[in-house]
């Protein structure tokens, strides 16, 4: 048996090649959408890729089993569970519970373990000349290391109404199911640490049955369904925006992107042209780097792992934008956007400093400079992280909206009075702030030091009601 395991950091996603060495025939499970990955690993290893199978129609990102299939004519492998409101829209071969996908020597069996959504499946894998036990399942988002996966995105981010108990349930009964299962029994989930399928996704890539049956909070209620639902549900992260665009794209046809596209380099005459006309330009320099000089109207969203996430919190899948960013940075980012279907890049530019325009400055506050802008009435102190990061602590006096949905609630800061805003590190409030500036808000001041810098320095923070201190 040959097994790769292809893990995107940008959006915290596993993908896995699973082959038959004797048969040089593989399958793979949860493919991203730049497909050229497991083509090459296929030719590395002299496989043909014969299967393509998904655990789910997922939320998170844009699947490249189509694209996948288009490039090597491989059969998609998806799930037929879940009722007439979960197929998928495409031609497909359909699976059941039970189902049996024979790859060369190795089996996969079909489980389905609904509650993160109605049709999710998992794979059971037996590599048969070794052994007629499992080996391996591949749970999607189904059972995580150290968690589980949410069943309130349906209802959060695509507006499906009592989904979200109804999944709970689903949920507590197919971990029953899990549990059945031989502990020695590797367990290789869609995401890790960082996805916000899930609040709290350990960092290591794999688990065994019988080891989460230990660890993971979701098996510690035997005879306790309420109280599962009840921890499950809460405080989960808040779903970006796109995910409602994922659902969609992911369960009926769309345009297929079998390459990687080349990004055009934008002249300067071309950028101001775009402005002009009412188009994004997104910097994706580090915030440093943007707050000593930035091109107004432009929005600071980094390039960093975190890209694809907010990118997609802040446009939508039918306007076209231009980036900021290096060379050496273009294809990198690029990959991380098709990832979630953004596919409307107009160009880029490198050096915002040759458009001949004036440039702005951030105002950002040191520590000191923050302690005693706080002191004062005339400010509105912005909390712009998640609310369940605002409830374990903030900075006393400070309200909470969170980053995402910032330019929905634009009514809530006062521009008669110094807005300050912060984050946890720095990241998001150097989001926040562009987005504000492009709103005409020109009081503005960005603590970037953030809570990781206010807590460091011995600095009290509030939760819920009671102020602590931390040293």
């Amino acid at each position: 048996m040959f097994f790769q395991h292809i893990y995107d950091k940008s959006l915290a996603q596993g993908s896995y090649f699973i082959g038959c060495q004797k048969a040089g025939v593989a399958m793979v499970i949860d493919p991203k959408r730049d497909v050229d990955t497991y083509l090459e690993i296929a030719r590395q290893n002299n496989m043909q890729i014969t299967h393509i199978a998904e655990t789910h129609i997922h939320a998170d990102f844009l699947s490249g089993a189509r694209e996948l299939a288009a490039i090597t004519g491989a059969g998609m492998y998806l799930s037929d569970e879940g009722g007439p409101d979960w197929q998928y829209a495409f031609d497909h071969i359909a699976l059941k519970d039970g189902s049996l996908i024979k790859v060369g020597n190795l089996k996969f069996e079909v489980l389905h373990t609904p509650g993160h959504t109605p049709e999710s499946i998992s794979f059971l894998l037996t590599d048969t000349p070794a052994s007629s036990a499992p080996v391996m399942l591949f749970t999607g988002d189904f059972v995580f290391v150290g968690d589980i996966g949410r069943p309130d995105l349906l209802e959060k981010a695509a507006g499906l109404k009592g989904t979200m108990d109804a999944g709970a349930r689903q949920m507590y009964q197919s971990l029953q199911k899990f549990e059945q299962l031989p502990d020695y029994v590797q367990v290789w989930p869609g995401h890790g640490a960082g996805s916000a399928c899930g609040k709290a996704l350990g960092a290591v890539a794999s688990t065994t049955v019988g080891y989460e049956k230990i660890r993971n909070w979701a098996f510690q209620y035997p005879e306790d369904p309420e109280g599962f639902s009840e921890n499950l549900l809460a405080d989960q992260p808040e779903p970006p925006k796109y995910f409602a665009m994922m659902k969609m794209l992911n369960k009926t046809d769309r345009p297929l992107l079998t390459t990687v596209p080349e990004q055009t380099k934008l002249t300067a005459e071309q950028v101001l042209e775009g402005l002009a006309a009412g188009i994004k330009l997104i910097d994706t320099r580090n915030k440093a780097d943007f707050a000593a000089g930035y091109v107004p109207g432009s929005l600071n969203v980094q390039g960093n792992n975190s890209f694809a996430t907010w990118m997609g919190w802040f446009l939508n899948y039918q306007e076209p934008f231009m980036l900021v960013a290096e060379d050496k940075q273009i294809e990198d980012l690029t990959r991380k956007l098709m990832r979630i279907g953004l596919d409307n890049v107009l160009g880029y530019i490198n050096d915002v400093n040759n458009l001949g325009i004036e440039l702005e400055v951030s105002h950002v506050l040191t520590i000191d400079e923050f302690r005693n802008m706080a002191s004062t009435d005339d400010i509105q102190l912005i909390d712009l992280r998640g609310a369940s990061e605002y409830k374990t602590g903030h900075i006393p006096g400070a309200e909470n909206v969170f980053i995402g949905t910032l330019p929905q609630n634009l009514d809530k800061l006062n521009k008669d009075k110094e807005v300050v805003i912060y984050c946890q590190g720095g990241d998001r409030a150097a989001i926040g702030y562009s987005i504000l500036k492009k709103n005409e808000f020109e009081r503005i001041s960005n603590y970037s030091g953030g809570m990781n810098e206010w807590v460091k320095t011995g600095n009290t923070v509030a939760i819920e009601e009671t102020i602590v201190n931390l040293v």
